[in-house]
């Protein structure tokens, strides 16, 4: 009695991290650059239940059972959001859908919607992710989607949360008096120009081979604690990522799949609850009434 308690408290807690992963999404729904993170769900190990004991066989295996459920990882889905049209010249939206080819067939990787792709040696690989390359105020190099930027007085490209916007050299963008941000143009690139010329500045874009080891640090922007392990490198001509400027990246949570996702989990939470319920009446029966017999 006691362990299937146990194993409806354990369905209350991951039903609840589930909720609170849902309500997380529906938040940021309108957080320019957000990524969606879905909780995955996994059971404890089986266990192989037998009587000891028994008269004719010594001991005869009962079957399987399982003891509850635990939300074992947070996967963040890196899914190209939508773009929504700002009109301002530091606005720049990336447009990414850079290809994998399967080193089995050379044919383009198929990828789920999380962005993963298992093969049939159990090989797991991720589609990568290209993102804006900024600067805290640290001095730390972070990774973000968001592209509402602005420029302040000094000139320089900065986020909303006053990062410096990286080059691809990986120095901060500074605009001279002479290059006003009206003047100020993008090509898909990402090479700057200004009154119609270049002026030998591109964007830092960086793209994440194993986007799964991407911290998220808040305000839209991630770190990395091992580039090598992220295999981080800098964008290639031939990779389909595109600049668009005058636009910025919406979230790409989906409202309708967050609201089905919160009534399930609501429902499962409750479910757990009426099962704890009863096994607290019966409980209270045993000790309290079935005791005096």
């Amino acid at each position: 009695m006691l362990r299937g308690l146990y194993t409806a408290a354990s369905g209350m807690i991951t039903e609840q991290r589930r909720h609170d992963t849902v309500t997380q999404n529906i938040a940021n729904i309108n957080t320019p650059g957000y990524k969606q993170v879905n909780s995955v769900s996994r059971a404890f190990p089986e266990m192989l239940v037998s009587l000891v004991g028994d008269s004719t066989a010594g001991t005869r295996r009962i079957g399987k059972l399982n003891t509850g459920v635990f939300v074992e990882e947070s996967l963040p889905s890196y899914a190209q959001g939508d773009l929504m049209e700002t009109g301002k010249n530091s606005d720049f939206a990336l447009v990414s859908n850079i290809e994998v080819e399967d080193p089995a067939t050379g044919q383009p990787i198929a990828f789920d919607g999380y962005g993963k792709h298992v093969t049939e040696d159990g090989e797991v690989i991720y589609r990568p992710a290209a993102f804006f390359s900024v600067m805290d105020t640290n001095g730390n190099v972070r990774y973000t989607r968001d592209g509402s930027f602005y420029v302040n007085p000094e000139g320089e490209l900065r986020t909303m949360q006053g990062y410096q916007v990286l080059d691809s050299e990986g120095n901060a963008i500074i605009l001279g008096p002479d290059q006003p941000i009206d003047s100020l143009a993008v090509d898909p690139q990402g090479n700057l120009q200004s009154n119609g010329e270049e002026i030998d500045i591109q964007l830092g874009i960086s793209v994440v081979t194993r986007p799964q080891a991407l911290i998220r640090e808040g305000n839209g922007v991630y770190l990395v604690q091992d580039e090598e392990a992220a295999g981080i490198r800098a964008l290639q001509e031939n990779e389909q990522v595109q600049v668009q400027q005058g636009y910025i990246e919406g979230s790409n949570v989906s409202i309708a799949q967050s609201m089905v996702d919160l009534m399930a989990a609501q429902r499962a939470y409750e479910s757990n609850q009426k099962m704890i319920q009863f096994y607290d009446r019966s409980l209270d029966k045993a000790v309290n009434e079935i005791g005096r017999v």
